[in-house]
């Protein structure tokens, strides 16, 4: 009877505890969607897009917030630099973290008064994003913003975020979304995060490699990351496929660039492209009209293709 009662009691819900933390979630997003009800104001990226948040928020969240926000500036930084000094100071801090403009944090105590920083190396979108995980702890997860949302959860301390990310990461990378992650890659490359984003997205490229090569989004890629595409001897796709890639990427440039010769743009990525692997017929047919391919490229295809085995 004894322990019959005891297992009565333990199968019963604990109605002591009570939780509501989509309730809480929902306030909090609220309450950084207020400016008036927040106390720092980031202005991100180079259109300076206002994102307001609660400092108490961003420093019990994260150790980097937290010295960023309170932490007393040191006496040293009272005497400005020399204006040369300066400017290479501004230059080396740009390349390994976010620019901060604590001008108004040195003026007036940060406990009282609101405070207004910039942001410049993190887009709005993503630096958005990241406000939103800390104050609410969700966030939806994008391919268009994932790897500069990973680096800023790397840079600000989030782990937790940081991790949730690099599992996204597997299931995101499709052909729709392989050449977003490339062309985001392109502006968080400073970042240790990038490099081993890139490396599982260059993986599926070679994996479906005619597919991605057909994508109009191809034509959006910085030029560098097309030849390197195109230089992969794991890339599984066809020659002629790898050229028709080139072709469309080279005609967008030049749309754009109307000064660039079509024939000088697409110069640059035939050397990646095994001439001699495209049939006889399809060369004399789709390449050699265009008159894009030096002649005696086609001439060295067409011989190496009738020698004797």
């Amino acid at each position: 009877m004894r322990s019959g009662a005891l297992a009565a009691m333990e199968a019963e819900p604990d109605l002591s505890t009570f939780e509501n933390k989509s309730g809480l979630a929902e306030d909090m997003k609220f309450l950084a969607s207020m400016p008036e009800l927040c106390d720092v104001t980031f202005l991100v990226g180079d259109t300076r897009e206002p994102v307001c948040a609660v400092k108490a928020v961003l420093a019990a969240r994260s150790r980097v917030f937290q010295k960023m926000l309170y932490q007393a500036p040191s006496p040293q930084r009272k005497k400005e630099p020399a204006p040369r000094e300066n400017k290479l100071r501004l230059f080396l801090k740009r390349s390994s973290e976010p620019l901060l403009n604590l001008q108004n944090a040195a003026q007036q105590p940060s406990s009282q008064q609101h405070q207004t920083l910039i942001i410049e190396e993190f887009e709005p979108d993503v630096f958005r994003q990241l406000i939103e995980y800390i104050h609410t702890g969700c966030v939806t997860l994008q391919p268009r913003t994932l790897l500069g949302v990973m680096n800023a959860a790397d840079y600000y301390g989030l782990d937790e975020l940081r991790r949730a990310c690099a599992g996204f990461v597997q299931c995101c990378i499709t052909v729709d979304t392989v050449c977003a992650l490339l062309a985001s890659a392109e502006r968080y490359i400073q970042y240790k995060c990038t490099k081993s984003l890139v490396q599982k997205v260059l993986e599926f490229v070679d994996e479906h490699g005619n597919e991605v090569l057909n994508l109009g989004s191809f034509t959006l890629l910085p030029q560098h990351v097309v030849r390197l595409i195109l230089a992969r001897d794991e890339l599984r796709a066809d020659e002629f496929t790898k050229f028709q890639a080139a072709l469309m990427w080279s005609k967008k440039y030049c749309d754009t660039n109307q000064n660039m010769s079509l024939k000088d743009v697409i110069g640059n990525f035939l050397e990646y492209i095994q001439f001699h692997k495209i049939p006889a017929n399809v060369l004399m047919r789709e390449v050699h009209p265009l008159g894009l391919v030096p002649y005696s490229i086609i001439m060295n295809a067409l011989a190496y293709q009738t020698r004797p085995a």
